[in-house]
């Protein structure tokens, strides 16, 4: 029975991304072609294809709080690549990932052509990736990041960089913090979490063979940037965070970074 369950699993995540590739492909022609597609109907189709994929993958889901009306920088704790469908479906956002993300199979491209903003661990491009989220608020567009730069399994929160948060202050936009968990059973899950050097296509299968997992994702009160610099900012996310998830902060923000 496991073993039908995660082939049929599958075949619904295929077809997903098999309609996302066709789509991304799609949209690189008409670039191609000089037809224009704004970011925003890129982030509406980004959308359109993350909740198909959050329905393939084994969760059941429990929103509370209260969706955002005006573009703000949502900001998570960060636990599975699984954590990008589940947020994603909620609105249409742009993302922030890490470099390593470009050379994932297939969901790499995928996010590339959504228009994802890749950073470097350590690569020194922080400012002009700030730039570039900033512009993107500006012009009235969400954006997500995940400012421990890390996933955890879950059980608590890292510190959150403090010059990620630089694009709100620039762009006066309010923050969006937004806690994740996943459960099963009544205890922290531990299948969902995709941490260390865990290998995608070995992750999948793990998760699709998995019983239903339940995650909860809590909208928190926004934060104004207003009269606060980014080190401030930061701490009040990451604390906000940490207490939604009832889980103590690995570490305080020593120093703006």
């Amino acid at each position: 029975m496991p073993r039908l369950r995660r082939y049929w699993r599958l075949l619904r995540v295929a077809g997903v991304v098999l309609s996302g590739l066709i789509l991304a492909g799609a949209l690189g022609i008409a670039e191609r072609c000089a037809i224009p597609v704004s970011a925003l109907r890129k982030q509406r189709l980004t959308q359109w294809f993350l909740t198909r994929l959050a329905a393939a993958l084994p969760f059941r889901l429990r929103v509370t709080g209260e969706l955002p009306t005006q573009p703000m920088l949502w900001v998570a704790n960060h636990v599975s690549w699984c954590d990008i469908p589940l947020l994603g479906m909620l609105a249409p956002l742009s993302f922030l990932a890490k470099a390593e993300v470009r050379a994932w199979p297939a969901l790499g491209w995928l996010a590339q052509a959504a228009g994802t903003l890749f950073i470097r661990r350590g690569g020194g491009d922080a400012a002009l990736v700030n730039r570039q989220l900033a512009t993107q608020l500006v012009q009235g567009r969400h954006l997500l990041i995940f400012p421990e730069g890390t996933s955890t399994d879950g059980t608590d929160v890292r510190t959150f960089h403090p010059r990620l948060f630089a694009c709100a202050l620039e762009a006066g936009c309010a923050v969006q913090p937004v806690a994740i968990r996943y459960w099963r059973n009544g205890k922290p899950d531990t299948v969902a979490p995709f941490v260390g050097d865990d290998e995608l296509p070995a992750h999948l299968r793990r998760l699709l063979t998995s019983d239903i997992c339940d995650v909860e994702i809590q909208l928190l009160p926004p934060i104004d940037v207003m009269a606060l610099d980014r080190k401030a900012v930061a701490m009040n996310a990451q604390q906000a965070i940490a207490n939604a998830l009832l889980v103590e902060p690995r570490a305080q923000i020593s120093k703006a970074a």
